[in-house]
């Protein structure tokens, strides 16, 4: 029995874990990912430094970087190291970096 019990703790937590992580993924449909890449194409802005930041899926821009709006998009987006990178503007974590 106690197994049993240790077993099923242990698949739990893993489970928790599996979908802690795949809570945090956001997944961009193709057809909006078109028109953000479209978009930012069409509106370039000048490339800024980010010391300290690596540019990582859920790194967290400071402050003050100023990100810019994506009509019908609820993610912004900057240029940082000549890359686009697009940012969830309620926690500031990059979701997707452009090359």
């Amino acid at each position: 029995m106690k197994m049993h019990l240790m077993g099923a703790a242990a698949a739990l937590l893993l489970l928790a874990g599996v979908g802690a992580v795949a809570a945090q993924d956001v997944v961009i449909q193709p057809e909006q990912d078109t028109v953000i890449r479209e978009y930012v194409k069409k509106q370039p802005l000048a490339s800024v430094k980010v010391p300290g930041v690596e540019l990582n899926i859920g790194s967290a821009l400071p402050d003050t970087v100023e990100l810019h709006e994506i009509p019908d998009v609820k993610y912004r987006y900057v240029v940082v190291d000549n890359r686009t990178v697009l940012v969830d503007p309620g926690t500031r974590k990059i979701i997707k970096v452009y090359d």
